[in-house]
This record gives structure tokens, sequence and C-alpha cells, in this order.
């Protein structure tokens, strides 16, 4: 039986059994999807480069649509980083992550039309604010997206 409690910063699911993807998702996947994320980002910001930024733009698409745990970053970290770390402490709700996604997925499709009506300052101002929420989520496990998700969820409770 799983309980869920919120935080400042995320929903848990507390891991009672074997972490499952009906339960919840391991929370350090996201932030490893973070690390990468920014690595390519920045690769996009510092060469200017709307194929990065598409590459980047798909990935956040799979998330959006499939799940943070089955997009590129996420199978690379269940396949190859998981089953070298212990059991997380806890699970945490898909749902926020997902919606962070959606946001990266929204600057990326911003910087692309940018770079597609040839207006830089656009497409790199773009790819800075997604830089910077990656990098949050990636150095302080800050999750930009997943704040905003849950705050809108407490207003839609009041």
């Amino acid at each position: 039986m799983s309980t869920v409690s919120s935080s400042t910063s995320t929903q848990h699911v507390t891991a009672t059994a074997t972490p499952t993807a009906s339960a919840g998702i391991d929370p350090r996947g996201p932030r490893f999807g973070a690390a990468i994320t920014t690595v390519v980002l920045s690769a996009a910001l510092l060469l200017a480069s709307p194929v990065l930024l598409a590459l980047q733009a798909a990935v956040f698409a799979v998330g959006v649509i499939a799940g943070p745990s089955r997009q590129p970053y996420g199978v690379l970290f269940k396949r190859v980083v998981r089953p070298r770390l212990a059991a997380p402490d806890y699970l945490e709700d898909p749902a926020a992550p997902r919606f962070a996604q959606a946001c990266g997925l929204a600057f990326s499709l911003v910087g692309l039309l940018g770079f597609a009506l040839g207006a830089s300052w656009l497409a790199l101002g773009a790819i800075a604010l997604a830089l910077a929420a990656a990098f949050l989520n990636a150095a302080f496990d800050f999750c930009l997206g997943c704040e905003i998700y849950l705050r809108a969820q407490r207003l839609r409770r009041s």
C-alpha cells in the first residue's frame, strides 16, 4: 500500500515494496535526464543549433506523450544507471515531471520558431530559459516545472 505526501518541491509516493512504474518513478531518473538535457541545451545555445534543439524537443515530446521514464534519458537511466544504485527512499508521482517535460517542449518549440523566423534572440532566449530550468533540476534537485505543476494543483483544490 502506498501513501502520497507532498513536500515543497515534489509529490512523493512512499515506497513500501519494489519500485514499479504504476506506483511512481525513481526521482533520480528525472534529475539524471535534466543533467543530459543541460548538456544538450548548453551545446544548442553555444552553437546556436536548431538541430540540437529539435533533438531535445523530440526527447521532451516523448516524455510528455509516454512519460518521463519512457523518454530516451529515462530509458537510459532505467537500463544503465538504476541497476547500479540502491533502491530509492521513495517513488515520485510522474505527473509533475511530465508537466515539466511539457514546459521544456514549449520552450524548445518557441526556440525552433525563433530559428525558423530568423529571430535568433528569441531562439537563444528560449534555449537559455529551458537550460536554466534543466540546470536547476540537475544541480540543485529543484524542478521548476514540477513546482509550477504542484502550485497549480493546490490552486485548483482551493
